[in-house]
């Protein structure tokens, strides 16, 4: 069977989640837009997708900037001429100090990227994608299981991917009547440069600093891949994907 292949754009592609699922389409045959803020990561991830790379567009963008994002879609369009699968992964956190210690502008920065970020990705979707012939397609957030339970002094992460949840849902809704189908993918511990610290340990609820195990990233990857498979008259409207041993479910 000749099966399309799609158009994607993934943030966050220069590394990390980002860079393992842009790899993963691009060896399922898409074609796919890697977006982040550094030039160098995005390009890194393009030359390691190999004979794929042809199919690879970098456009590094910043998310949480309206005009960022709409020269962003607009590449997209100008070079594909429509957008099957947004996969919206980018994120930032702020340092893990107590509450009361934040500042305003540690706050604010991690909202503009992780929420604002995600909403204006998802609405110049909606714009490229309903008006587009076949019409319609798929919103993928990365929520990460703090989108449910917070790590100690996690409070901006946690505020916005708890935020991310209300706007897949909303987004899974109002998508119905333009065929746009949302879900969202919460991550525990995927093996990356910015879990490496779980090996040395991290603060516990409990006030104890413990290690914790991690998984491939790889399986997060093709998790985003098989959400990204389906017609879209079916959906995973959330999927969470963790290392098992993880202190995530039960008391910690």
């Amino acid at each position: 069977m000749n099966i399309p292949r799609k158009v994607a754009i993934v943030t966050g592609a220069g590394s990390g989640i980002g860079r393992a699922t842009a790899l993963a389409l691009l060896n399922e045959g898409d074609s796919v837009v890697l977006t982040g803020r550094r030039r160098a990561g995005l390009e890194q991830t393009a030359a390691e997708s190999g004979p794929a790379q042809s199919r690879a567009l970098v456009v590094p963008a910043d998310v949480s900037d309206p005009q960022s994002v709409a020269a962003l879609f607009e590449a997209t369009r100008r070079a594909f001429g429509r957008l099957d699968l947004l996969f919206n992964n980018a994120g930032t956190s702020a340092p893990a100090v107590p509450l009361e210690d934040l500042t305003v502008d540690q706050w604010n920065r991690v909202v503009d990227v992780n929420l604002t970020g995600a909403f204006l990705c998802t609405q110049a979707a909606f714009r490229l994608m309903k008006d587009q012939v076949p019409r319609g397609g798929r919103i993928i957030n990365n929520g990460s299981i703090s989108a449910s339970t917070p790590r100690p002094n996690s409070a901006p992460y946690t505020a916005t991917k708890h935020a991310i949840t209300g706007l897949t849902k909303s987004t899974a809704l109002d998508g119905r009547k333009y065929d746009i189908a949302c879900g969202q993918i919460d991550i525990g511990n995927a093996e990356t440069e910015m879990t490496a610290r779980m090996a040395q340990g991290v603060l516990q609820a409990d006030g104890r600093t413990a290690a914790e195990p991690t998984m491939d990233v790889q399986h997060v990857a093709r998790a985003v891949l098989y959400m990204a498979s389906l017609p879209l008259d079916a959906n995973v409207l959330f999927l969470t994907v963790m290392a098992t041993k993880m202190p995530f479910v039960g008391r910690g």
